[in-house]
């Protein structure tokens, strides 16, 4: 069973884990996202629940937030005959788990709401915060039928599959080793990209799995029938995710339909004849942007025309509608004819995104990242205006994953665990301060000699006020002096303690690779091949859904 320990001692009392043969032995540790210095101040404000910010959301980030947003969600119906009849068409070339079978189902009732995450077909499922997504949405449907079991919570990954970023989604790494597959000359929207070319890629990546054992085997066995058995990316990732996480009950939605834009088809008129889009978001975005960073920016027309081997930008250019980089042309009466005839062709783009996804889902809550949650607080004055429900936005749990090697390394220096999210040079610093004492520094010194400067500074200032310039010139170049012989008094340390400045800089540039998060950088297969879905089942464990807090797991 995991140990548990909390940097927030509140929160101690809310805990339950239950002995489950399934986890992997580790020690968790929770820390507010404030203390890791790794999230802006709009995401540590919005957590905090500043009353600067409040405008900008509906229901906070709590159980009482989305116990609110659950009782007006029952108000904003959605088509779910229309919903139940497509993604059963989309899993029937799937091997559907018995959850995944009883949540489908569930669907069509009016008192089941859906927990969305949402993100692009990356190759292999990218990085690893692909996978907190999913758990993430997993753990809090689990956590809400706790709190309010007369109702039913479903899980759904809502897969980007219309997104045309291959440089993006084409690239992972395993074993710090970069991958990129180019699609092999196809353009468009990644989804509908036939898998075509990636056995070579695959079989290159398979030979540097292991360890061989029943781990290895499965996960190729996955990954193979994945990529290697479906046509499309699209259905290859729905594929894949539904191997992983469809026992928890998952459900996979491609929005790539039809029936599904027709749910807002009024929208996409009015934004391609009206923008309205673009002055809703901006208004928002300039309040934003008076104490935060906007994450995305809106354009007059929020829609790209997606076609084979197609996927770009429609702009309005005088009486015509044009989309850049071909020759395709409408008038607005065309434009119309085209929209109600193949609204599938046109794909909404960040800023409306949102919209179709709550206009097709009984949603009550979305989770995102941290630039996800930033972009949704710039929407909420364009869901007003559609009448669109606007969900509880729930930022993501992060997780900081300890191999053994590295928590023992970390025991041995004496770290803690928020230790280890302090800047590199800073923790040296701090080591050698603690194992050798201050006599590298120089503060007692300066201050003292800058005590000494500043009665020259006057006496001569008595004498001559133009020399007070002089006086201060001479501070300025002593105490730069001063910060100079430290550096290299502290250097002197460093070359005595080498080892151990060795060892700080190894389990920083593992722990943080590229000075990033972990979760932006590393692919879920290292652990699969490690753990199996063990890896899973403790990540979910760990996480604790309505908690604004970084998971920390270090393995025992």
């Amino acid at each position: 069973m995991p140990n548990y320990k909390f940097l927030t001692p509140n929160y101690k009392q809310n805990l339950t884990s239950l002995s489950n043969s399934k986890l992997v032995p580790a020690s968790i540790t929770y820390l507010p996202y404030s203390d890791t210095g790794y999230f802006s101040k709009l995401i540590t404000d919005y957590l905090k629940n500043e009353p600067g910010l409040k405008e900008f959301y509906t229901y906070p980030f709590n159980t009482e937030g989305i116990s609110a947003a659950i009782q007006e969600r029952k108000k904003h119906p959605v088509n779910r005959e229309a919903l139940v009849q497509t993604l059963n068409h989309q899993y029937q070339h799937l091997s559907k788990h018995q959850n995944v079978e009883n949540n489908l189902s569930l669907l069509a009732n009016e008192n089941t709401f859906t927990i969305c995450t949402a993100h692009q077909p990356n190759l292999l499922t990218g990085y690893l915060y692909f996978i907190y997504k999913i758990i993430h949405a997993i753990k809090l449907a689990e956590e809400l039928k706790q709190l309010h079991p007369d109702k039913n919570f479903v899980p759904v990954y809502y897969m980007g599959t219309e997104d045309n970023d291959l440089e993006e989604l084409g690239t992972f790494r395993y074993n710090k080793d970069k991958y990129i597959w180019d699609g092999n000359g196809q353009k468009g929207a990644v989804g509908r990209m036939d898998t075509k070319g990636l056995k070579g890629l695959l079989s290159e990546v398979f030979k540097l799995f292991g360890p061989p054992g029943a781990n290895c085997e499965e996960l190729i066995k996955i990954l193979s029938k994945a990529y290697l058995q479906h046509k499309t990316i699209a259905n290859a990732t729905q594929f894949l995710v539904n191997e992983l996480f469809g026992r928890f009950g998952l459900i996979v939605l491609n929005p790539d339909e039809a029936i599904f834009k027709h749910a807002i088809l009024p929208i996409i008129e009015d934004d391609l004849l009206n923008q309205t889009a673009y002055s809703a978001v901006s208004s928002q975005i300039e309040k934003l942007s008076v104490h935060y960073h906007a994450q995305a920016q809106p354009r007059p027309i929020n829609l790209f025309y997606l076609d084979e081997q197609l996927r770009e930008r429609i702009e309005q250019k005088g009486d015509s509608w044009i989309v850049v980089n071909t020759d395709i042309k409408w008038t607005k009466k065309e434009l119309i004819e085209e929209l109600n005839l193949h609204p599938e062709r046109f794909s909404p783009n960040v800023i409306l995104r949102g919209l179709l996804q709550e206009s097709i889902l009984p949603d009550i809550a979305f989770i995102g990242g941290g630039a996800e949650v930033s972009y949704w607080l710039q929407l909420k004055s364009l869901f007003a205006h559609y009448k669109v429900f606007y969900p509880a936005i729930c930022l993501r749990q992060s997780v900081l994953w300890i191999n053994i090697s590295l928590s023992k390394l970390g025991t041995q220096l004496q770290f803690s665990v928020a230790d280890i999210f302090k800047p590199g040079e800073l923790l040296i610093k701090e080591y050698i301060t603690k194992n050798s004492g201050d006599k590298w520094q120089t503060n007692v010194e300066t201050a003292e000699i800058e005590k000494i400067l500043n009665g020259l500074k006057e006496k001569a200032s008595t004498l001559d006020p133009t020399l007070r310039a002089s006086s201060e010139a001479v501070l300025s170049k002593i105490k730069y002096q001063l910060q100079v012989l430290e550096k290299k008094m502290l250097r002197a340390e460093k070359k005595k303690m080498q080892v151990q400045v060795l060892r700080i800089n190894k389990l920083k540039t593992e722990l943080f690779p590229g000075k990033g998060l972990q979760e932006r950088v590393e692919n879920f297969s290292s652990y699969y091949l490690q753990y199996g879905s063990s890896y899973f089942d403790t990540l979910k464990d760990a996480m604790q859904a309505t908690k604004a807090e970084f998971v920390v797991i270090e393995e025992n």
